[in-house]
């Protein structure tokens, strides 16, 4: 599996789009961190408070994700690197080429994983 180019190549297209995600995210938090100082809202009493409040934790959440994401990804591709992608981490057996283009930083087989 260490070899096969279409599999390097789905991992590395996610990671650029992981990391182009997390910088879009990063700013857009920024924006909003900063709008909400800029405007003296009372989040419990102000109508646009508790948006502000849900858009800061939506973001923030989706920025945890994306930073999760982009670790699974750099891991999957230290694990290809080193010759062990595509390899179930609880049976040993191969993961199916499927299952890794489907799901790129599987770490399990289907049967284990189920």
């Amino acid at each position: 599996m260490s070899g096969d180019p279409e599999l390097r190549a789905a991992l590395t297209a996610d990671r650029t789009s992981t990391a182009e995600r997390i910088a879009a995210l990063s700013t857009d938090l920024e924006a909003i961190v900063e709008a909400s100082r800029l405007v003296a809202t009372d989040d419990e009493h102000d109508p646009e408070g508790s948006t502000i409040a849900f858009e800061r934790s939506q973001t923030s959440t989706l920025l945890a994700d994306a930073r999760k994401r982009l670790e699974e990804l750099d891991s999957a591709l230290a694990r290809l690197d080193a010759g062990d992608y595509g390899r179930c981490e609880r049976c040993g057996e191969p993961i199916a080429t499927g299952r890794l283009l489907a799901r790129p930083t599987a770490r399990t087989c289907i049967t284990c994983a189920t």
